[in-house]
C-alpha cells in the first residue's frame, strides 16, 4: 500500500469503473459475494442488482467501495485509490491479496482488524503485521 499522492493511481474510481467494468465481474462468485457483503444487495444478473434500500439498480449505482473492490479484483494493470472504500472493504482487499500481489493507494488508515495480516507500506518499504504498526508507518505520509 502507498499512503498519499501516487502519480499513477486512479483516484476517480467511479468514473473509471463506469467506463471499464465488464459484466462477468458482477456475476462472478467474488463479485456477487462482495456486492452481497458490502452493499447488502443481491446480483440478479449482470445488469440488475436488487438493493434493499434502492430496489433494482444497475452496477453503476453500486457503492464506491464495491466499485473499487471490483476494480482491484479484476483490473490487474492499475493502482486504485482505496480511500473510496470503507473499513468493511478491508477484509476483501486482504482476501484478494492472498491470491496475488495487490497495490492500493490510501489517504487514510484503513482498519484491517486485529487478525494477522502482512502489508508492505511502500512509502517506507516496511512490512507491518498489526494495526498499531500500520498507524505508525502512516505518520507523516497522510
Amino acid at each position: 500500500m502507498f499512503f498519499g499522492d501516487m502519480p499513477d493511481a486512479i483516484y476517480n474510481t467511479a468514473a473509471y469503473f463506469k467506463n471499464t467494468y465488464r459484466d462477468p465481474w458482477i456475476t462472478s462468485a467474488d463479485g456477487a459475494a462482495m456486492i452481497k457483503d458490502v452493499d447488502k444487495s443481491d446480483v440478479v444478473d449482470a445488469g440488475v442488482i436488487q438493493s434493499p434500500a434502492l430496489g433494482a439498480i444497475t452496477p453503476l449505482q453500486l457503492s464506491g467501495g464495491v466499485k473499487t473492490l471490483l476494480l482491484i479484483r479484476f483490473d490487474r494493470d492499475h493502482v486504485f485509490n482505496a480511500s473510496t472504500c470503507g473499513d468493511n472493504c478491508a477484509k476483501w482487499i486482504l482476501k484478494i491479496a492472498k491470491k496475488r500481489r495487490v497495490v492500493i493507494n490510501l489517504y487514510h488508515v484503513m482498519d484491517f482488524g486485529e487478525a494477522g495480516f502482512k502489508i508492505r507500506v511502500l512509502n517506507s518499504g516496511r512490512i507491518v503485521r498489526t494495526m498499531g504498526d500500520l498507524i505508525h508507518e502512516s505518520i507523516g505520509c497522510i
